[in-house]
C-alpha cells in the first residue's frame, strides 16, 4: 500500500496551517537556541495568543498552537519583537537548518550556520521542505533526521558536503562550505529536482558529478538521553508537546540561561540546575521514551481517535515501541515500527513490524480494551 497523501503544508509564521484547535504557527529560532528572553516570551505569546501548547517537531522547531486567525498579526509582531522571526517572508521560508545540539560558541557548526543564514538570498527557489543539516562536530548525529544537503565530518576527519539519500561527499572547508551549497542547490534546480521535490529522491533519478562522492562520512555517534551533559541539561518532552507553563516554571526553577530545541522530542537548558519537574522526562528509562502519538481527535480533523491519552496508558503495559497512529498517513513516525496502531472510524488497525499505510494484521480493536491486550496482540 502508498502512503496516503497529506493534506496542508509546513506550517510557517507567516503561513500558519488550520488545524482542529486553531491556526499552527511555526518558529524557526536561529541556531536551533532561544535566549532566557525569547524562552520566556515565547511561552507567554503561546499562552496569550493559542492554547499554551507548543509542539516540538522532528526538525527541532517550535509550534504555537490554537492561534485565533484574529490574532495572528499580534503573534506575529511579537514573535518579530523577540527576535524570533525574520521580517522577510520569503527568507524566514528557506530558513529550514538543523544544526547539531552540540554546537559550541565560535566553533566551525556556528561559523557555517551563521554564514548560511546570511546567504540564504543567493539560493534558487527550492521547494518547500528542503532543508539544510549543519553537523560537522567531531562525529555526525542528525544522520537521520530530515535534511537535503548535510554539511559533516568524514571517516577521515574531513569537512564534507554530502547530498541526502548519497553515501559519500565531496571534501569542503568552513570557507568554501557556502558556496558548494549553493552549486549543488543549482545543480538539484538545473537537473529537475523540483520534479523530485526532495534530494534523496531526486539523487536515485540523476547521479551526481563523480567529484562530489570521494570521502564517506563518519559513522553517526549516539543521540543525547535526558540527563546531565556538557551543555547543560536535557529533558524529554512525551510526544512532543510542550505545556507553556510548565516549560516556564521549569525554566524559572532551573535558573537556566537559554534554551535548545532538538528534532528528537529533547530539549537542553544550558547552564541548568536540575530541579524536581513534573510534566518532562527526565530519564531514559522513562516508558514514553518509546511511544509515538500525533495529536489525534480532537486536534487533527484527519483522525478519529483519541492517539495521546490511549498512548500513555500503553506506555506502562508495552514492552517495546508502539506507534498510535490518528490515521494512515502516519504523521509522528512515517517509518517502521514494532506495533503501530492506527485510527479508522473510531477504532483501531494493528500493523506489525510495517508502515502505519501497510495492510493491518487486526481490524476493529477497541481503544478501551488495548491497554489490557497489548502484550497479547
Amino acid at each position: 500500500m502508498t502512503r496516503p497523501a497529506a493534506k496542508g503544508w509546513c506550517p510557517g509564521a507567516y503561513h500558519p496551517m488550520i488545524s482542529g484547535d486553531g491556526l499552527i504557527v511555526r518558529v524557526r529560532p536561529q541556531m536551533m537556541r532561544l535566549t532566557q528572553t525569547q524562552a520566556l516570551g515565547l511561552c507567554d505569546l503561546a499562552t496569550t495568543y493559542g492554547s499554551g501548547l507548543i509542539d516540538l517537531t522532528s526538525r527541532a522547531n517550535l509550534q504555537i498552537r490554537g492561534v485565533r486567525p484574529s490574532d495572528h498579526e499580534a503573534l506575529l509582531a511579537g514573535l518579530l519583537e523577540l527576535g524570533l522571526l525574520n521580517d522577510d517572508p520569503d527568507l524566514e521560508g528557506r530558513r529550514n537548518i538543523l544544526v547539531t545540539p552540540l554546537w559550541h560558541h565560535g566553533d566551525v557548526n556556528a561559523h557555517i550556520a551563521h554564514d548560511l543564514i546570511q546567504r540564504l538570498a543567493d539560493f534558487p527557489q527550492l521547494p518547500a521542505k528542503m532543508g539544510f543539516a549543519i553537523d560537522a562536530g567531531p562525529t555526525p548525529i542528525l544522520q537521520g533526521d530530515s535534511a537535503d544537503f548535510r554539511i559533516e565530518r568524514a571517516a577521515t576527519g574531513n569537512l564534507i558536503l554530502r547530498a541526502d539519500g548519497a553515501t559519500a561527499g565531496r571534501k569542503i572547508t568552513q570557507d568554501t562550505a557556502i558556496l558548494a551549497l549553493i552549486e549543488m542547490a543549482q545543480w538539484f534546480c538545473d537537473t529537475g529536482g523540483a520534479q523530485n521535490r526532495r534530494m534523496a529522491k531526486h539523487v536515485t533519478k540523476v547521479p551526481l558529478p563523480d567529484t562530489w562522492q570521494n570521502l564517506e562520512p563518519a559513522s553517526a555517534a549516539k543521540k543525547p538521553t535526558p540527563g546531565l551533559m556538557a551543555q547543560g541539561h536535557a529533558y524529554g518532552v512525551a510526544f512532543g508537546q510542550i505545556e507553556a507553563q510548565a516549560l516556564t516554571s521549569l525554566f524559572l526553577a532551573s535558573q537556566a540561561t537559554a534554551l535548545r530545541v532538538t528534532p528528537w522530542r529533547l530539549f537542553i537548558l544550558e547552564n541548568a540546575t536540575h530541579p524536581a519537574t513534573t510534566g518532562f522526562i527526565s530519564h531514559d528509562a522513562d516508558p514514553l521514551l518509546r511511544m509515538d502519538a500525533c495529536p489525534g481527535a480532537p486536534f487533527c480533523e484527519s483522525a478519529s481517535v483519541d492517539t495521546r491519552s490511549l498512548a500513555r496508558k500503553l506506555a506502562r503495559a508495552a514492552s517495546g515501541p508502539v506507534h498510535v497512529s490518528g490515521c494512515a498517513k502516519g504523521c509522528a513516525r512515517p517509518r517502521i515500527c514494532e506495533t503501530t496502531l492506527v485510527g479508522r472510524d473510531g477504532k483501531f488497525d494493528l500493523v506489525r513490524n510495517g508502515l502505519p499505510w501497510d495492510e493491518p494484521d487486526q481490524f476493529n480493536l477497541d481503544p478501551d480494551t488495548l491497554p489490557d491486550r497489548i502484550g497479547d496482540l
